[in-house]
């Protein structure tokens, strides 16, 4: 969603453990589920119509992620966002669907979402009502499972919205979406009279309570469905998520603008130790086709994919320029974000404009690197706004060596030779990235 109150999602994860109770040990069976294994990839219907949805409208989705090779590039979930309840309440217990909207109901949806040979999501909080005034599923997490699990849904986004009193935590974690960052991202107890002490052990907050409630309530159904937590970054979602979901929403909303795809990757630059295989922090759907440049295009594209996020397209597939169409099938970022060898995201390896380690919205982190089966995936930032003269130093980036490698440009396809670096113009807000394989 576009602004706090209007926020969203998340997915289920894993515990290595063997677990003593029945209930958490389903939990764990369903976390290592092998749609929770990698990044999900798919569309969500909030950036493209926000409230203003229809069954048709994902019909219309559903059809032109096939039409346009994207079902065939990995993109399979077609995921109904915030808004498909009956407003006035539940009826028997139960949230009624709006029939007005879905005539065949969400489960008259999904089979024929299922008949193209994709999968279906949809949307709940874990408060009150979801985050635009509909019915939610605190302390219905039962029903609501099961609900779902006979419609035959197949993913839950688990928003953050409207939290009752006694069960918002004692603490606050330092976090952009509910504190007061100072410098360098750090908080402290003057400006945050709330913030946790040290060592507070955020398994045992009220957050990850409520979280953990869905996630056992989907475990119970015999039917896998992927559980993704809307929950921005907060109550230190970093340190326990993974026991729960397959995502984590790590900050607040994203925006169809350069300042936040940028804030977005700085903070979550500084996460990346978090996610693994089972578990991934989610930066928030995507804003290709949202109105960005081609340069802010590709930038957005290619971290989102190097950092592991879901990748959940927010626009209007049938009418998506082919350019960005393009950009969204990348063979080479699509490869890196599902590979099934390596579960950890690129990292920076050097921050270029900045200090290392320095947290700054507006200027993150301009190198990133990380391993994959077909070699290391190397990208060039440039948060300025004039073209800049970047250099990849192979001796730089962890796992390689001051040695001459054979490099891929991932953009083209094209062979850029032999090399013992490489040097590139960046264009302003662009991002260069490489594929570094085989020595040679």
């Amino acid at each position: 969603m576009s602004s706090r109150p209007l926020t969203r999602a998340w997915v289920v994860n894993a515990a290595a453990a063997i677990l003593a109770t029945s209930s958490v040990a389903r939990a764990t069976v369903m976390g290592k589920g092998p749609s929770s294994k990698l990044p999900t990839l798919g569309w969500n219907s909030w950036n493209a119509y926000h409230c203003d949805i229809n069954a048709a409208q994902f019909l219309d989705a559903a059809e032109a992620i096939v039409d346009r090779g994207l079902r065939d590039a990995g993109y399979n979930y077609v995921n109904i966002d915030d808004c498909w309840a009956v407003k006035s309440g539940r009826v028997n217990g139960h949230i009624a669907v709006n029939k007005d909207k879905f005539p065949d109901g969400i489960d008259g949806l999904a089979k024929k979402i299922h008949n193209l040979k994709l999968k279906m999501g949809i949307y709940s909080t874990a408060g009150t009502e979801t985050c635009a005034g509909y019915p939610a599923s605190l302390g219905y997490e039962d029903v609501d499972a099961a609900d779902w699990a006979a419609w035959g849904i197949d993913y839950l986004k688990y928003d953050n919205c409207n939290v009752p009193p006694e069960w918002q935590d004692q603490y606050v974690a330092c976090d952009p979406a509910s504190t007061h960052v100072g410098v360098n991202g750090t908080c402290n107890v003057k400006d945050e009279p709330r913030l946790a002490p040290p060592g507070y052990d955020w398994h045992k907050s009220k957050s990850a309570e409520r979280f953990t409630r869905m996630r056992d309530a989907l475990a119970k159904q015999k039917r896998e469905i992927v559980y993704s937590m809307c929950i921005w970054g907060t109550a230190d979602v970093f340190s326990w998520g993974k026991d729960l979901a397959a995502s984590w929403r790590m900050s607040g909303d994203i925006q169809s603008n350069w300042d936040s795809i940028k804030s977005i990757i700085n903070q979550n630059s500084f996460k990346m130790h978090s996610t693994s295989f089972y578990g991934h922090n989610d930066a928030d759907m995507l804003e290709v086709g949202n109105g960005i440049s081609p340069a802010e295009t590709r930038t957005h594209f290619a971290l989102w994919a190097a950092m592991k996020s879901p990748l959940l397209i927010g626009s209007n597939v049938k009418n998506m320029t082919q350019q960005d169409i393009d950009v969204l099938k990348n063979k080479y970022l699509l490869a890196f974000n599902q590979d099934s060898k390596y579960g950890e995201p690129a990292q920076p390896y050097k921050w270029g404009a900045n200090p290392q380690w320095t947290y700054d919205p507006a200027s993150p982190a301009e190198f990133w690197a990380g391993p994959s089966m077909d070699g290391h995936l190397v990208l060039m930032m440039n948060v300025q706004d004039t073209t800049v003269r970047k250099t990849a130093t192979w001796g730089e980036i962890p796992g390689l060596r001051n040695k001459n490698y054979f490099v891929t440009d991932v953009w083209t396809g094209k062979s850029l030779g032999c090399l013992g670096s490489y040097s590139a113009d960046v264009e302003a807000h662009d991002t260069v990235a490489i594929l570094v394989g085989n020595r040679c």
